[in-house]
């Protein structure tokens, strides 16, 4: 299946407000982005992407431009190669990439059979399969709640103990067959096993942690009128967003005026914007994309 990088022309049009700087594409993904990013900057620019998948970053290794780099780590670790202030704009395309549900040997697709992964980086971490066999079903109820929003979370989590009792989770569909079989919502409008794999995903990539970690990070590296863009796909994500751009005001003495835009680090310059009718028509994975953008005040 063809990649189609979501809200490319939006997002790219945010975030190059200057067309010369050094900037970031924290989720390279197919490198839809990049590529766009590197057609649009001028010659004295530079761009650093990221992606800790190894298919992303073999793929990226193909772009030859003295502009570009690509860097095999998680985006949570900008700091490790950015000094404050030194970043002219910044974009998270968030979530996973379609390459990951379309190759079945990733395991992250509950339509294709492969080994149950789901690790972006299958080189370090636990597979789900070695975890899904040993959690206690207390944790696994928890997991499916919080990522996955998951209300048969406590079905879910007893029909997988029940079948640890006799076999060993390997496969994808072995997983998601269970919860076909077992789900009560019979008529439910998307696969049963949807909210499942979205939890599983999430806790074995601690993705919204690395998430808030990039963000402080972004705060600190990104140059005072830089722009921030990202792109989430779920509300966790975005919550995430909104609550670390609200101006903090938490034990702020009462007795003192409150103006708030003193306390704001960034101004938000677009929110909630959403792919098109066109979009949508090309690319239905984009249906639940929301793109927000940040400019940084003060360095």
């Amino acid at each position: 299946m063809l990649h189609f990088p979501v809200l490319l022309e939006e997002s790219v049009d945010f975030l190059l407000h200057k067309h010369n700087g050094h900037f970031i594409d924290c989720t390279y993904g197919r490198g839809g982005h990049t590529s766009e990013i590197l057609k649009r900057i001028k010659s004295n620019s530079t761009l650093t992407s990221f992606d800790k998948d190894p298919d992303a970053y073999a793929h990226a290794k193909n772009i030859k431009n003295k502009n570009f780099q690509i860097i095999q780590d998680s985006f949570g670790n900008l700091e490790k190669y950015f000094s404050p202030n030194s970043i002219d704009g910044i974009l998270f395309d968030l979530g996973t990439c379609s390459t990951h549900f379309d190759n079945s040997i990733r395991g992250f697709s509950f339509m294709r059979e492969g080994p149950l992964d789901m690790r972006f980086d299958n080189k370090r971490g636990e597979p789900l399969s070695k975890w899904i066999n040993y959690a206690d079903e207390n944790e696994i109820k928890e997991i499916l709640y919080k990522y996955g929003d998951e209300k048969h979370a406590k079905i879910i989590s007893r029909a997988i103990m029940d079948y640890r009792k006799e076999h060993q989770f390997k496969t994808t569909t072995e997983l998601a067959n269970l919860i076909v079989e077992i789900y009560p919502d019979k008529n439910i409008k998307i696969h049963p096993a949807t909210k499942s794999f979205q939890a599983f995903r999430i806790y074995i990539n601690d993705e919204l942690n690395e998430l808030s970690n990039a963000l402080s990070q972004a705060e600190n590296i990104i140059k005072k009128g830089g722009i921030i863009v990202v792109i989430s796909f779920h509300s966790l994500e975005d919550g995430i967003v909104k609550n670390f751009f609200k101006p903090q005001i938490k034990n702020y003495p009462k007795d003192i005026p409150l103006n708030i835009s003193e306390l704001k680090s960034f101004e938000c310059i677009a929110k909630k914007i959403r792919p098109s009718k066109k979009e949508l028509e090309l690319n239905n994975r984009s249906r639940s994309a929301i793109m927000r953008v940040f400019r940084k005040l003060w360095a």
